[in-house]
């Protein structure tokens, strides 16, 4: 069959890895790809948020299954637009990828359908934020969200009054995120740890995936500004099977039951954020993709073939669905450029790549990267690699992904030296972890 990847990130490259390794996959094509994805693809110069352009490429080539990567085309509808033609594609329709493109929704979904989550409050002017932000009902520290989309970067954790309201600022009168700062909300803080959950539903039925950890900060210990992830590992040392059930009972099924009840029946991947607090597992967010770090842990781990599961999901039909998992834990660190999140520098060679993918259970997704003269690589982006590596345990694993880093070498690179250290030091006291 022709499979088509639409995205140009590190999430995309690692689908596109899994991708090529299923035999019924003959020709591979991503839209529009990276340096690396074009080693095991045909790039196509098509931007993700062209969805007709999209559309009439997939039609004309005959694929037979596209996978969308990114939030955009979803957010676009190309979902809908695929499905008036009568093609395949594994991805939310627009609809119910409202669910990510709006905070707001996503909080008063979860409110109508009893889904743990945390209180908050919505606005439509700074003025009427700052007014609330001054009121004795808000304990801080508090979370400034923007309502759509703003590229993980929309969150804003603000530890007294005066860093909410440069943040509501910064988000609707200074625009940062553009129009995701129509509206923000400004939520209840909660303490706990941060959890991803996946599954991959056709519409009525879901298949749980792997849980993983991401790390939004930009620097060591958890410090500096939100970032779209500098890291991660699969699966979560603070999820069991007794919780790993209570999340997919809980939260998963009725998330799944409440978009279909109202009419946005979900066929794709169905990202929920967690925060496992001491009441329980709450809802921080939902996504409608594969999240990028988490990707390029979890599909490392997979051990089964990733393309019937989608194309069955595409088509509406999983039936006794399974994957089997790899034991290994993974780990997976991101190589930024300088200055990222903020204004970063392009253009500069990538060294080193081939060397650390030498290197046993480690491989180099590439993230923000372009090709440069010849087959040197050059750094295109904000991430610019994710370096994966597994191992017979999570210390393992984090020892050779580290071991890969310092093989690659770019002028300004920087990342985080304590990806899932935390965990590491949790994993012996955590119980045993669900696949």
């Amino acid at each position: 069959m022709k499979v088509l990847v639409v995205g140009a990130g590190g999430r995309e490259h690692a689908l596109a890895w899994k991708i090529r390794q299923s035999p019924l996959v003959k020709d591979l094509y991503c839209a529009p790809g990276n340096a690396g994805i074009a080693g095991i693809a045909r790039c196509v110069p098509i931007d993700g948020a062209n969805v007709t352009e999209l559309a009439g490429f997939a039609a004309s080539a005959r694929i037979d299954l596209t996978v969308v990567g990114p939030e955009l085309p979803l957010t676009l509808g190309i979902a809908g637009e695929f499905q008036r033609r009568g093609l395949a594609l594994f991805g939310a329709s627009a609809e119910a990828a409202l669910i990510e493109s709006s905070k707001v929704f996503a909080k008063e979904f979860m409110l109508r359908h009893a889904i743990p989550t945390a209180s908050c409050e919505v606005f439509s002017t700074s003025g009427a934020a700052g007014d609330h932000l001054g009121s004795r009902s808000v304990r801080y520290p508090v979370v400034v969200k923007a309502d759509g989309l703003a590229a993980g970067k929309g969150v804003v954790v603000c530890a007294d009054r005066e860093q909410a309201i440069a943040a509501v600022r910064s988000m609707m009168e200074e625009r940062i995120h553009g129009t995701a700062g129509d509206r923000v909300i400004i939520e209840e803080f909660l303490e706990g740890r941060e959890v991803s959950f996946f599954a991959i539903s056709d519409g009525s039925r879901a298949v749980p995936l792997a849980t993983c950890q991401d790390y939004k900060r930009a620097h060591d210990g958890d410090n500096g500004p939100n970032t779209g992830g500098m890291g991660g590992y699969c699966p979560s040392v603070h999820v069991g099977q007794e919780l790993f059930r209570e999340v997919s009972d809980r939260i998963v099924a009725p998330t799944l039951d409440g978009l279909a009840r109202e009419g946005r029946a979900y066929r794709g991947v169905l990202y929920v954020g967690l925060m496992l607090t001491a009441a329980g597992p709450r809802v921080l967010e939902y996504n409608a993709r594969f999240g990028d770090p988490e990707a390029q842990g979890l599909l490392p781990r997979m051990k089964s073939d990733i393309v019937p599961l989608l194309a069955a999901a595409a088509a509406g039909r999983i039936d006794g669905e399974t994957i089997d998992w790899r034991p290994e834990s993974v780990a997976t660190v991101v190589l930024a450029s300088g200055g990222y999140p903020g204004p970063y520098r392009k253009g500069m060679p990538i060294f080193g790549i081939a060397e650390a993918e030498a290197l046993e259970n480690v491989h180099v997704f590439h993230a923000g990267t372009a090709s440069g003269s010849g087959t040197q690589p050059v750094v295109s982006g904000g991430r610019v690699l994710a370096v994966t590596a597994l191992g017979h345990d999570l210390a393992a694993a984090v020892a050779s992904a580290y071991e890969g880093v310092a093989r690659i070498r770019f002028e300004g690179m920087h990342y985080r030296t304590d990806i899932a250290r935390d965990a590491v030091l949790a994993s012996n006291a955590a119980a045993e972890p669900a696949s």
